[in-house]
């Protein structure tokens, strides 16, 4: 085959997701030779707002699929909660490898829960998704947004800007991090980003041998899931920076969803699980049974 050139963004965390899809692809493949080409993209170029604020959809991306368009890389590792609903055309999500811990951690020096963060705390977090669950747990908690790569936050925790930050399990494992993990969150106290914990690997859609080759690392029960949360987010019409949280796992033979949508400031909440045998169906009428109790007003208010 072809030598490959495997396109990511340029953050530590990027470098070293796409670095284990090159590893797992070597496994198969051990001849392959593969080249890294590092992308910027407008989520790491604006740093000083919100994500929702500087617009949502494709953040991560866009600059990525632009080149995997003009034949400048030929493959690209996204995290999967970054992708907009559809890939451009010509463009396919070729493979979704195993997910890794899909859950949020509170990472603290002065608190080892939530519970235990003292009054009117301040929590580093830049997602309305968490924001909207922390405030529906604890109203007195103060809410600060914080971007930037992942030792970044944590430099920033360390220099005292912050009581507290959330953050994904699945980057800190990727990075070898985990020791900094305060408190795991379970599904029960912060329901994750739809996609969160997932990689996917997206190529040209015409190139039938890459695909194949993708198609070897691929994990059928991880794509369900992920499906399940993913239908139930598009039905919103939004994407992972509004206040819409959706967790697919798999029971036997059916997928339970569960869905959380709410304000971003925590005080009208809608939550609900939902389970089926085919995740498109279950991620469908779950949202449709929270639209049908005001969740889509929820959404206008952010």
């Amino acid at each position: 085959m072809r030598e490959l050139i495997v396109g990511s963004r340029k953050s530590r965390l990027a470098i070293t997701q796409t670095n284990w899809v090159i590893q797992k692809l070597k496994e198969k493949r051990p001849d392959l030779q593969i080249k890294l080409n590092t992308v910027t993209t407008k989520g790491d170029r604006i740093l000083n707002v919100t994500l929702a604020k500087v617009g949502g959809k494709g953040l991560f991306v866009k600059e990525i699929e632009n080149a995997l368009l003009e034949r400048q890389i030929d493959f690209a590792v996204h995290s999967l909660k970054d992708l907009p609903a559809q890939s451009p055309k010509g463009l396919v999500i070729a493979a979704i490898p195993q997910r890794e811990n899909p859950f949020d951690c509170l990472i603290s020096e002065t608190a080892t829960t939530i519970d235990q963060l003292p009054p009117k705390a301040v929590i580093g977090t830049s997602s309305l998704r968490r924001q909207a669950q922390l405030l529906a747990y604890r109203p007195d908690l103060t809410i600060k947004p914080i971007r930037g790569n992942i030792d970044t936050r944590l430099r920033r925790l360390r220099q005292g800007e912050f009581d507290g930050i959330i953050l994904a399990v699945a980057g800190l494992k990727r990075m070898n991090w985990q020791h900094q993990i305060t408190q795991k969150l379970p599904l029960s106290r912060m329901v994750p980003a739809v996609g969160q914990g997932a990689l996917a690997v997206q190529c040209r859609e015409d190139d039938w041998e890459l695909i194949q080759l993708l198609q070897s690392i691929h994990h059928e029960e991880t794509a369900r899931c992920i499906r399940a949360e993913r239908a139930f987010l598009f039905s919103f019409q939004g994407d992972c920076h509004l206040p819409i949280a959706g967790y697919a796992e798999k029971q036997g033979e059916r997928i339970r969803l569960t869905g959380f949508v709410a304000s971003a400031d925590g005080k009208k909440k809608i939550r609900k699980s939902m389970t089926g045998q085919e995740g498109e169906q279950v991620g469908q009428a779950l949202a449709q049974w929270m639209m049908e109790r005001g969740a889509k007003e929820l959404l206008t208010t952010v």
